[in-house]
């Protein structure tokens, strides 16, 4: 197995056909087959199924497809390590975000940050909260901002947080006038909120039980700006995070806040005993104003304290160092 032939196999499942991936990589089209042919004889396998002209990706190519490009990612940061030390430059920073964070707080941190702390090359990847996680813990990322839970010996917590949840509208919807939107505003209405049953949505669908509001339709999706901007074009009433909610700006959205308490829980994470350089600290203590100055509510809490503070549920009162 060689590179020029993982490269290869990655522009032809980016570019869909050998003849776009020739073009991509100013290869010949024989070329480009050649070494596809040699990489399926290398690791056993079918990459490809061939209907003629058209190909489609096998099963085990799609499996395939997440570990090459993390490999070859991997082997272009250790290029451009290589340089920043033959040329003595600061390393890249490499943060890992949900991106909640990732679209909004993050950047406008980024863009704050002196510099003299700011390296030539800077890596910001919006993945999911678990992913980070393990980005952290492979040595892939320096830190991450995940959302609660999360629960790992293998980590280091620089902060854990607490903001209320808030509702998006559309500018011209009649609960745009009220100050601070009720859950029974829901009732009849469609609802859009975040997918994953693990973190936020699990505080929704109680705080919706306890209110006992059911609306006439819930869409989910796995990222907040989608959901906001579902409520910008006037297709529901948005429940989302306040990272998304007062980082971004959004065209005919207005934020609201509950009157039910739907904590969003996060935190900021990075490996245990591995150092950090000064501006990846000053990255992150930015991160910290940024949110405390933008969130409504925000609180701090002890980092020691990961387990009790992921069990925080909605309405709930829970010790901490106010912003």
């Amino acid at each position: 197995m060689e590179i020029k032939q993982l490269e290869v196999f990655l522009a032809v499942m980016s570019a869909g056909s050998i003849t776009a991936a020739a073009r991509l990589l100013d290869r010949s089209q024989p070329q480009v087959t050649r070494l596809i042919q040699e990489l399926e004889a290398s690791i056993g396998f079918p990459l490809f199924e061939r209907n003629g002209p058209r190909i489609t990706p096998t099963a085990k190519a799609i499996l395939f497809h997440t570990d090459a490009e993390r490999f070859l990612t991997g082997i272009g940061r250790l290029k451009e390590r290589a340089e920043t030390i033959y040329k003595e430059e600061m390393a890249p920073f490499e943060v890992a975000a949900i991106p909640a964070f990732a679209g909004g707080i993050v950047p406008l941190a980024i863009a704050e940050m002196p510099e003299s702390l700011l390296p030539r090359n800077v890596h910001l990847r919006s993945i999911s909260a678990e992913a980070a996680v393990q980005s952290v813990l492979s040595r892939t990322a320096d830190f991450c901002v995940a959302s609660l839970p999360i629960e790992h010996s293998g980590l280091e917590v620089h902060g854990l947080f607490q903001s209320p949840c808030v509702a998006a509208v559309a500018s011209d919807d009649p609960l745009a006038a009220k100050a601070t939107i009720s859950m029974s505003d829901l009732a009849d209405r469609c609802l859009i909120t975040m997918a994953n049953p693990f973190r936020l949505r699990r505080r929704v669908n109680q705080a919706l039980e306890a209110v006992g509001v059911k609306p006439s339709r819930i869409v989910d999706t796995n990222a907040s700006l989608n959901a906001v901007r579902l409520a910008s074009a006037g297709f529901g009433i948005a429940i989302v995070e306040p990272a998304t909610a007062y980082g971004v700006e959004m065209k005919n959205a207005e934020i609201r806040p509950l009157d039910l308490d739907i904590p969003f829980l996060f935190g900021i994470f990075s490996a245990a005993s591995r150092p950090l350089a000064a501006g990846v600290e000053e990255l992150i203590q930015l991160i910290i104003r940024i949110s405390a100055a933008r969130m409504p509510g925000f609180v701090a809490h002890d980092p020691g304290h990961i387990e009790r503070v992921a069990d925080v549920t909605f309405g709930a009162d829970q010790p901490g160092q106010e912003h």
